[in-house]
């Protein structure tokens, strides 16, 4: 057979079809499609259309359409506050949809948003008139599902992924075609902070776990040190570069996995060329839809899932905060929740938060009370276990009391007298603190 062909046109051209009004989908993080932004920006620019609303989940590269340039042109209600558009969502010209990212599909799917025209990037189409969307499905295929028209980049460099991933041409009403390499990420050594928080975390990894971890310095501290563990899982919204390594030695072969046996399962990637590379045309990876990685009741059903997740901030009742500084958004809701309650409903599943001590001013991280205007993201019901690098605690079945102190354990040394002090105050002449 011959490789099934289409017409391609200019990104300009492409656009054309947006007008004023209309509701945009921007397929996610390493796949959003730049040559079409960039198209669709300089048309506002030129004052062809006005309030256009632009959706999306973390998306890299430039994101003009969010900047006070194109107020009244533009309108960005985003499911997830990402790098490139934090400063315009904090000043007011931007703004964020708060949203589980397992029911940012559902938003479509149930029509509370309409979705006029879908923007993303697809590999070249194969011999069966099929073309994946590599390195994200995440909300996009629901968004396909439902939109008038969707304009796909057919770009060399996206992978060729399986699963939810794979569509026919015949969903796409508009092609165009660009080469550009996509969106890589870029890792920092683990500090000496961050190692021992991924030790802590290893330690309470079981073989034959099945793991969910993001991306950053802690998960791939977490996964250097699972070396000689075995038949661990992936199920997951997001993996990068660390788990690479472990797919090489076996340690990750998904053999205890009750659902999607043997493979691995996410639904948007970031990493290096390396993960791309691993991604395309292997059957261990399944891209699936945002729904099914992230429904809590999916997730459960995995034997021993561990989710490691972060936070900003949490207080010593164990309430977590991890979408925002006080009243400033800094990323989302995402999918802590998705994770942490599926795995807590998991048998021998376990949920963690894991993070720093102290920011990198010096300021404690875990505190008597939440910053005015947090918000609280884990409920104190929810949280499990909590990783500092001073140590792992379980607040489950715990009282207020018993947490405070096993808060205030884990917390930086030059903290706990005053988180000592506060709690005391709290609870009154019933709360003795005892130092480890």
């Amino acid at each position: 057979m011959t490789q099934k062909t289409y017409k391609a046109v200019t990104p300009k051209e492409a656009v054309k079809v947006i007008k004023s009004g209309d509701h945009i989908h921007l397929s996610s993080v390493a796949s959003t499609p730049q040559c079409l932004v960039d198209a669709m920006c300089e048309r506002g620019k030129n004052g062809e259309f006005k309030n256009v609303y632009v959706h999306h989940l973390h998306t890299e590269g430039n994101a003009p359409y969010a900047s006070k340039e194109f107020e009244g042109i533009f309108q960005h209600d985003a499911f997830f506050v990402g790098g490139n558009v934090r400063k315009d969502v904090q000043a007011g010209f931007a703004d964020y949809i708060p949203i589980f990212l397992s029911e940012t599909q559902k938003l479509y799917r149930e029509k509370y948003l309409p979705v006029d025209v879908v923007m993303l990037q697809v590999c070249p189409p194969d011999d069966h008139g099929f073309v994946s969307m590599g390195t994200s499905v995440d909300a996009t295929l629901a968004a396909i599902e439902m939109a008038k028209t969707v304009i796909a980049v057919v770009n060399p460099c996206m992978p060729r992924s399986y699963g939810d991933a794979l569509i026919p041409m015949s969903m796409i009403d508009i092609f165009v075609e660009d080469s550009s390499p996509l969106f890589p990420a870029h890792f920092s050594e683990p500090t000496k902070e961050e190692a021992a928080i991924g030790k802590y975390c290893a330690e309470l990894i079981e073989d034959g776990a099945c793991l969910q971890m993001g991306i950053g310095a802690i998960p791939n501290a977490v996964l250097a040190q699972l070396g000689n563990h075995k038949d661990l899982g992936i199920h997951t919204e997001m993996f990068a570069d660390g788990v690479l390594p472990l797919v090489e030695k076996g340690v990750i072969n998904g053999k205890n996995k009750k659902l999607d046996n043997g493979k691995m399962v996410s639904t948007f990637l970031m990493g290096s060329q390396k993960v791309y590379e691993f991604i395309d045309n292997n059957p261990m990876v399944a891209m699936m839809d945002v729904g099914y990685t992230n429904d809590p009741f999916v997730i459960a059903q995995q034997p021993k899932m561990t989710a490691i997740n972060s936070a900003l901030q949490i207080d010593i009742t164990g309430q977590v905060c991890a979408d925002s500084l006080g009243t400033k958004f800094f990323s989302g809701v995402g999918g802590q929740i998705d994770f942490i309650y599926g795995a807590s409903r998991s048998q021998g599943g376990k949920s963690i938060v894991a993070m720093p001590s102290m920011t990198n001013k010096g300021v404690s991280k875990i505190v008597n009370t939440l910053n005015l205007g947090a918000g609280v993201v884990t409920t104190r019901n929810h949280v499990h276990w909590i990783v500092t690098e001073y140590g792992a605690v379980n607040l489950y079945g715990k009282s207020l009391q018993e947490r405070a102190k096993l808060l205030i354990s884990i917390s930086h040394p030059d903290a706990r007298e005053t988180l000592d002090r506060e709690a005391f105050e709290r609870y009154g002449s019933h709360f003795h603190f005892v130092k480890k």
